[in-house]
């Protein structure tokens, strides 16, 4: 993993999370994260993360960050935290509890996988 060296410019963003919305045909296996309504979610935790005025942090949507059968998933950077999220409330506890006050949700986060 990189880290940051003297002469880096100041960071735009303190963090990143990325929402996949990525979309498989239907009666895919592994299913999609915007079958499971990824892309609602993502616009929601756009609008409430600016309502509760995380301006240190970008929510941007992603392709497929290979963990379909998890989803609706997302990964917030540069913690490489990974969480499913399936509602509002999801989204609410991950913006709160993790992007504002540093902590983590433990019954949303996926669990490392082997690849």
């Amino acid at each position: 993993m990189g880290t940051r060296q003297e002469g880096d410019p100041p960071l735009f963003y303190e963090e990143h999370v990325f929402v996949c919305t990525n979309r498989r045909p239907d009666g895919h296996p592994k299913g999609s994260c915007a079958e499971k309504g990824s892309e609602k979610l993502r616009d929601y935790m756009k609008a409430r993360a600016k309502e509760l005025g995380l301006s240190h942090v970008r929510i941007n949507a992603a392709g497929c960050l290979d963990r379909c059968e998890h989803g609706p998933c997302l990964v917030i950077y540069p913690e490489g935290v990974w969480y499913k999220i399936e509602s509002k409330a999801d989204v609410d506890a991950v913006l709160m509890d993790h992007v504002r006050d540093g902590g983590r949700v433990p019954s949303a986060m996926l669990p490392r996988e082997v690849r």
